[in-house]
């Protein structure tokens, strides 16, 4: 029986989970304002439990503060999504390049896609844009290069804000679990220029998924 063992979690940390998960899944809707003493009565637990939880949020950019005010999921506009999306699209063909330029390993990004495929079609959604976040970050860390961990990381509360939005766009977690796997296949082709250019048409579906 050994390795079965379970790793407690603190009561800081399970609340954190639950709230990341209630944003995701999109329980609470972009622009909601969350009271502090309104969540530490819903956890049935003290206001600072869920004002660091609060804080570690935002510090992963799916929360926002404003002083003396509720902090809130933060809004993004057609302009912001297009403004992230013309940093990223470049960014992403950036790691594709150097993941086969480098002959990095794609097995850590097929085991966080074959997760997405395997989501049955009632999963949270939050679970999608888990494996959606797994799968991209496998081929940032595949490059091994801690400056574009610190550069890509920057933009991840953004990039999952987008995910959990996309969520009317798709049929199933299996179809956008799909969608990498096509992107999986050309990079294991080790043709660079066609790697970009799946990565590119898979972010920019995003795009006009998320500003139609």
């Amino acid at each position: 029986m050994s390795g079965l063992a379970v790793q407690p979690i603190s009561t800081g940390e399970a609340v954190v989970a639950s709230l990341r998960a209630r944003i995701l899944d999109g329980v609470i809707a972009p622009g909601a304002r969350l009271p502090e003493a309104e969540l530490a009565a819903d956890f049935g637990v003290a206001r600072p439990t869920v004002r660091e939880a609060i804080q570690t949020l935002c510090h992963e950019g799916l929360l926002v503060r404003e002083r003396n005010r509720s902090a809130h999921i933060p809004v993004l506009t057609n302009e912001e999504i297009l403004d992230l999306f013309s940093v990223r699209i470049p960014l992403e063909c950036l790691i594709v390049r150097a993941v086969l330029e480098r002959k990095a390993p794609l097995a850590p990004a097929r085991e966080a896609m074959a997760v997405m495929e395997a989501l049955p079609n009632d999963a949270g959604w939050s679970k999608v844009v888990s494996a959606d976040a797994a799968f991209h970050q496998a081929l940032v860390s595949a490059v091994g290069s801690p400056r574009l961990e610190r550069l890509y990381g920057a933009l991840s509360g953004e990039i999952r804000l987008c995910v959990a939005q996309l969520r009317p766009s798709w049929a199933s977690p299996a179809a956008i679990g799909h969608e990498h796997h096509e992107v999986i296949d050309v990079l294991e082709s080790g043709d660079v220029e066609a790697a970009e250019a799946r990565m590119t048409a898979h972010l920019e579906r995003a795009v006009r998924d998320l500003t139609h």
